[in-house]
């Protein structure tokens, strides 16, 4: 094994299986907090007791609520969050909700920080790709309000210090990170996302494996990462076979939970992901596929292409989804299929009218050029496209 150095954030405690009100309440008690600001996805706040539980539980800490985190982060949404965060003077921002709301509140902290009031200056913060392939991330001072986040669904950001707001300009999805917009501690609490959409819980969760499948599949990671993911991959695939049979199971849903939570720490680390998150990127915050959607239909096939030219390191992978004799690409389309989640592009609304700007902007993604098998241009994106149509 290669000479390698993994890399940590700055979260600092993972809470597993507490209540969320419980558990936020003693966190901003530990952080000291006085002005608690909680970003909370719309349905939840409006149709459940749980941010009102949290805020119960929070009592003279909690400053302010706001909702109203549209999908993909976009960045005018994201700025509206940041004002009424300011207006709050928040201390401590806690996030309540799904992949989106947990970007955002990130974002948030990056935004108070270095007092961007308007969409146009997000522009100066966002990571970028050069000609050559180079990743810059221009941002040299973190936010000093940290985050807890508190996910309902299985997408994994709240482990991530890397969060994707949406320029509405030119629809592009793009990315901002710091190692302090990590959340300083993150809650797991499995009856919290009984209020999840199956579809949301699912699709999500497969993106989840997506993150294990393409840890195992890259010639840049090595041993500790890939024992993760491989757990990763094996909590998940037991955890969403159960959660589809009873959907009231508790321990099948913290599986899937802690399963997503290791599924990150090798993305954290520093194993790059491959085309299917980089083509993922972009029909998430281009074509507004629900995240979890893209890996659901873009993951076999990208292990598929990326077969003909090496299929070693896809092995393990069809060990995990238990079919050691089948093919990766073969094991995972069954196992999404078995979750009723979409396969197709025409499924989630892409045609191939929409395949070449597709294509264009993966080759700017921060992953569209780290696929196991080289991506040289935008007709190696068009190949993998097409055979997903």
């Amino acid at each position: 094994m290669a000479g390698t150095t993994m890399g940590f954030t700055s979260t600092e405690r993972v809470v597993i299986g507490r209540p969320a009100a419980e558990a936020i309440a003693e966190q901003a008690a530990l952080a000291g907090a006085q002005r608690v600001f909680i970003l909370a996805g719309t349905t939840l706040a409006n149709t459940t007791d749980a941010v009102r539980n949290v805020e119960a539980a929070l009592g003279e800490r909690h400053a302010a609520t706001w909702t109203g985190i549209q999908p993909h982060a976009p960045r005018s949404g994201v700025l509206a969050g940041a004002n009424a965060a300011r207006a709050a003077n928040a201390d401590l921002i806690v996030t309540i909700g799904g992949g989106s709301v947990t970007d955002a509140g990130k974002i948030i902290a990056l935004l108070l920080k270095h007092d961007v009031r308007t969409v146009e200056g997000f522009e100066p913060l966002r990571t970028y790709v050069t000609d050559d392939g180079q990743v810059i991330n221009p941002i040299a001072v973190g936010p000093d309000v940290r985050v807890i986040c508190v996910p309902t669904t299985l997408s994994g950001g709240e482990f991530n210090a890397l969060s994707g707001a949406t320029d509405e300009t030119v629809m592009h999805k793009q990315g901002y990170e710091h190692r302090n917009m990590a959340p300083i501690a993150v809650v797991l609490d499995p009856e919290l996302t009984l209020h999840t959409p199956e579809w949301l819980w699912f699709s999500t969760g497969v993106r989840a494996v997506d993150h294990a499948v393409e840890t195992l599949a890259s010639y840049a990671s090595n041993d500790f990462a890939d024992g993760l993911a491989d757990s990763a991959l094996r909590l998940l695939v037991e955890g969403l076979s159960r959660v589809k049979r009873d959907s009231k199971d508790i321990e099948g849903r913290l599986k899937c939970q802690v399963g997503a939570w290791q599924s990150m720490i090798s993305i954290i680390g520093g194993v790059p992901m491959g085309a299917s998150h980089a083509i993922g990127h972009i029909l998430g915050g281009t074509c507004d596929v629900p995240h979890g959607y893209t890996s659901c239909v873009m993951s076999p096939y990208v292990l598929a292409w990326n077969a003909e030219y090496d299929d070693s390191r896809q092995k393990r992978i069809s060990a995990c989804l238990g079919e050691p004799g089948s093919t990766a690409s073969e094991a995972l389309d069954r196992f999404i299929r078995t979750l009723g989640m979409p396969r197709t592009l025409s499924e989630v609304g892409v045609g191939e009218d929409r395949f070449q700007q597709v294509a264009e902007y993966t080759m700017l993604d921060i992953w569209g050029r780290t696929n196991p098998r080289p991506v040289r241009s935008s007709a190696d994106i068009l190949e993998i496209l097409r055979r997903a149509a």
